[in-house]
């Protein structure tokens, strides 16, 4: 599992992104964090992501990602980039 480190940098995403939470406590959630950075963030948003947690915190994310953040077109756009062919299901929720 991902460990974010709670830098001013990835603290100022976190409050921009995930609005809704204390950074600290969105920071915990690696998964869902960087879902939202990959779905909603800005180019600066990604760079200081991967500068700080590398690419392979975004092909990790993609793993293990929440259902219902991404939208389809990210989902495909950060396969691409990550490097996984072909791109798989989006995962979905489930209604039990």
């Amino acid at each position: 599992m991902i460990e974010i480190p709670l830098t001013p940098d990835l603290k100022n995403v976190a409050r921009r992104l995930i609005w809704f939470k204390e950074p600290n406590k969105a920071l915990k959630d690696p998964y869902t964090f960087l879902a939202h950075v990959m779905t909603y963030g800005t180019l600066e948003d990604v760079l200081v992501v991967k500068r700080t947690l590398g690419l392979a915190a975004f092909q990790e994310a993609l793993e293990h990602m929440p259902p219902g953040i991404m939208d389809p077109q990210s989902w495909s756009y950060w396969h691409l980039i990550t490097g996984k062919s072909p791109v798989p299901p989006m995962p979905a929720r489930k209604i039990h």
